[in-house]
Parts: structure tokens; C-alpha cells; sequence
């Protein structure tokens, strides 16, 4: 792994896992292993996040979450990048456009833990994310019922697959999305950072 811009080639189905990684920690490698079997990907990417802009609070610098990062995620068909800051955008729409375009024909999956699914609806544009790649959510403690009722589930629920279908994910067009049970670690940042296990 390094940071030089990822390579990827038409055809290649890649997760992108977005966030401030603030700080990474075993449950972020978790879901990340998880959806490389469980989607059929060649590549997860985390995509660590300049800053979080529904958070107030500004995270910890970024080459210390990077170097975080990759102390912490060794598995070989996984990439670590600070490709959000050198595209200049801010929110998870727009970095999915300049993606899109940069790496035409590649089959780009948006991964995330239940408890974003929750929340989505306030994301920003949030609706054209999905109507612009196939989202993979991961299960999350505690978070399996919020997820599957909330606005985002229930606006696109027609075109959700079911777990078994999980594989083909990638291999069709947007929108749709499934929603992944199975074993969880019950880790958060923001609990490590309480913790005071990671000064900011």
C-alpha cells in the first residue's frame, strides 16, 4: 500500500469505504474483508476524509489517521488514499462524480455500516449516491432495524437484494443496495476517542 493515486481497470469491481478514520480501528477492517468476500470485490479502498462536514468537531491530522491506517489494514487487495483531498471535494456525491470520471468503466460499490444507513437521508444528495453506485451495508450493533426502516431502506426498497444475491452487487446498475447480517465488532471511534485511547 501507498498513497500514490490507486490503479484500477475497467471492469474491476472496487468498495470504497469513506470516512475520517478518526481513529481506524479493527471494525473498519472488519467490514472491509467482509465485503471483499461477501460483494465479490478485487479491491476495497478506504477513502480518508480531509474532515467530516456533518461533524463539528475537525479530526485528527490527516497523515497520522493515514499512517493509522495503514498499520492497521495489511490485506493485500486494499488500498489506503487520500484521493477526496487531492479531488477537493467535500461531499460523497461529488467525490463519487470526480471517481466516476476518473476511472471510467471500473464498478464502484459504496460500502458502509448499518448505522450510516440510518442516518443517510441527511447526507447530502444522498439519493443520487445511490441512484449512482450499488451501496453494500455492513450490519452494525445494535443498528440492523433502525437501518432496514429507515427513509433511505424504505425509499428504495424495490430495489434492494436480498443477502443472497449479495454477490452480484457489483455486476448490476444502480440503485441497489443490500443490507448484510452477520458476526459484528462492537468498536467505534467515537468510543476509542472517549476512551482517550486516541488523543486528538
Amino acid at each position: 500500500m501507498s498513497m500514490s493515486v490507486p490503479v484500477a481497470l475497467p471492469g474491476m469491481r472496487i468498495g470504497l469505504l469513506g470516512g475520517s478514520f478518526d481513529p481506524p480501528h479493527a471494525g473498519h477492517v472488519h467490514i472491509t474483508t467482509w465485503a471483499l468476500r461477501a460483494f465479490r470485490l478485487d479491491q476495497v479502498w478506504w477513502l480518508v476524509s480531509p474532515g467530516n462536514p456533518l461533524k463539528a468537531d475537525a479530526p485528527a491530522n490527516m497523515a497520522r489517521r493515514i499512517a493509522a491506517a495503514e498499520a492497521i489494514l495489511t490485506h493485500p487487495r486494499t488500498r489506503i488514499t487520500d484521493l477526496e483531498a487531492r479531488l477537493g471535494t467535500r461531499y460523497t456525491a461529488e467525490t463519487l462524480e470526480a471517481i466516476g470520471l476518473r476511472y471510467p468503466g471500473v464498478r464502484f460499490v459504496w460500502l458502509m455500516g448499518a448505522d450510516n444507513l440510518r442516518s443517510f437521508h441527511r447526507w447530502e444528495r444522498w439519493d443520487e449516491i445511490m441512484a449512482r453506485v450499488p451501496v453494500g451495508v455492513l450490519a452494525r450493533p445494535g443498528e440492523q432495524i433502525a437501518a432496514g426502516l429507515s427513509p433511505a431502506a424504505r425509499r428504495f426498497a424495490r430495489w434492494r437484494l436480498s443477502q443472497a444475491a449479495a454477490p452480484s452487487l457489483a455486476a448490476g446498475p444502480a440503485p441497489r443496495w443490500t443490507l448484510l447480517s452477520g458476526p459484528m465488532l462492537d468498536l467505534s471511534s467515537s468510543s476509542l476517542r472517549r476512551s482517550g485511547l486516541w488523543q486528538r
